[in-house]
């Protein structure tokens, strides 16, 4: 009897890793490890290379990530060490061991002055600590492993943890007036809708690796995404848009980071759902 190949998720508890999760029965033909940061220690490199002999994986599914990108400007160290040096070390393991990488990246490597949506080619200029990291660990992987495959997403929510609309979904509820920020242009990304593309890219006959973008469709900002939000659940709090610079962060964020997806679109025949029909499959859906 043939052994199952084995598929190991990092940041199994993370959004996209729940979604993978859920995902998982309808694929029983894998063995799967859902790895925790106990089991995969992306923050301790000599940990993580001994960890990753034990499960020997033949695909690894890279969905671990240092994601706070506010306080990456302060915790830069450990940021580098999951963004960076931990897919590097992916990486090299998949090369030694013949296993496929997936490796989730972010429309933050670029600085948002482009008024076009961005593709693979576009150049990178990272303009915060999160960003540049993550930038990194792409440059890293791809360094000691040409046949990694990466995906640049954006603005990802779903039903699991802590997210964008989940908290926009509370403050439209509770609030009489909110105020959010729209000067900022870009896509969101349902992590179910992810986990199904990375799942459909290991189904496929052919494996053409590089990098790749992935969000749904539309162009939006922040300002719109909650007025999306609020036309589903029906709250009838007084939302108005106000500029990035009424609301500073630490962590610079690109004004324009919508990204370009012919590329996965024609290599893998992707289809890409439009981020409202996505957002109202999110928040009618069961956790």
């Amino acid at each position: 009897m043939n052994k199952l190949k084995k598929i190991l998720v990092t940041g199994a508890t993370g959004q996209l890793g729940s979604e993978l999760h859920v995902l998982s029965v309808n694929y029983p033909e894998y063995e799967w490890v859902f790895a925790d940061r106990t089991q995969i220690s992306l923050s301790a490199l000599n940990v993580l290379e001994n960890q990753l002999h034990a499960i020997r994986p033949n695909i690894i599914l890279n969905c671990g990530a240092y994601t706070a990108v506010d306080k990456a400007e302060s915790e830069t160290e450990l940021a580098n060490l999951v963004n960076h040096q931990a897919v590097a070390v992916l990486a090299n393991f998949a090369k030694e061991h013949g296993a496929k990488l997936i490796h989730i990246s972010t429309d933050y490597v670029f600085d948002g002055t482009s008024s076009v949506a961005l593709n693979e080619e576009a150049i990178t200029n990272p303009i915060n600590i999160y960003g540049t990291t993550k930038r990194a660990g792409e440059l890293a992987a791809l360094a000691v492993n040409t046949n990694v495959l990466i995906i640049r997403t954006s603005w990802v929510y779903s039903r699991f943890g802590n997210n964008f609309v989940k908290t926009m979904q509370r403050l439209l509820h509770e609030r009489d007036t909110l105020g959010v920020v729209n000067d900022q242009i870009g896509s969101p990304t349902y992590a179910a809708d992810l986990a199904q593309v990375m799942m459909d890219i290991i189904g496929n006959a052919k494996w053409i690796p590089g990098i790749y973008h992935y969000s749904n469709e539309g162009e939006i900002s922040w300002y719109e995404f909650v007025l999306a939000i609020q036309e589903i659940t029906g709250d009838s709090c007084e939302v108005s848009g106000i500029p990035s610079s009424s609301y500073p962060t630490p962590a610079a964020r690109p004004t324009f980071s919508l990204l370009d997806k012919s590329k996965i679109e024609e290599i893998y025949g992707i289809k890409i759902p439009h981020y409202k029909e996505s957002l109202k499959n999110c928040l009618t859906s069961e956790v």
